[in-house]
């Protein structure tokens, strides 16, 4: 299948379910989310490092990432779902995450999860906004880009 319309169809279907998660009786959302998903927040010189614990039975979706960075499993067992198709993961267990990545997440075993962005801000919320996209339109993860990278890398 073309990279560019699987990527479109994988981000419509979960764009899609996550407005149906959302409108759920009972999904957990925003600062509710994060009450049961505590995150510790800590910057060091060119770095924020992100780390958030979740416990078993939960599925989460996570937002749009704009830059490419590491993350790494310290604990626990998921399986994550993305336009590649779904794996299976157990701790310890590290991979990068691609600029446009958007994850479906299930919590098989309480999981600690951290990320890791060179940066040089210093807040959480201007770290957001250099890292997270609002939606799939966003010029540093937009299919047009993608298209283009394809063009560079003479992909099919």
């Amino acid at each position: 299948m073309d990279i560019i319309k699987k990527t479109a169809d994988y981000r419509k279907a979960i764009v899609e379910l996550e407005e149906k998660v959302k409108n759920t009786k009972g999904a957990l959302v925003g600062e509710e989310l994060n009450k049961y998903n505590p995150l510790k927040h800590t910057f060091a010189e060119g770095y924020y490092i992100r780390e958030i614990n979740t416990p078993a039975g939960q599925f989460i979706i996570t937002k749009i990432h704009k830059e490419e960075h590491p993350f790494f499993l310290m604990k626990g067992e998921c399986s994550i779902f993305t336009e590649d198709g779904p794996i299976k993961v157990k701790a310890p267990y590290y991979d990068i995450t691609k600029a446009g990545t958007k994850r479906i997440i299930y919590i098989h075993k309480d999981v600690t999860w951290v990320t890791v962005h060179a940066t040089n801000l210093k807040t959480v919320d201007e770290v957001e906004k250099e890292v997270i996209a609002k939606d799939f339109d966003d010029p540093k993860v937009s299919l047009e880009n993608i298209l283009k990278m394809k063009n560079q890398l003479n992909l099919k």
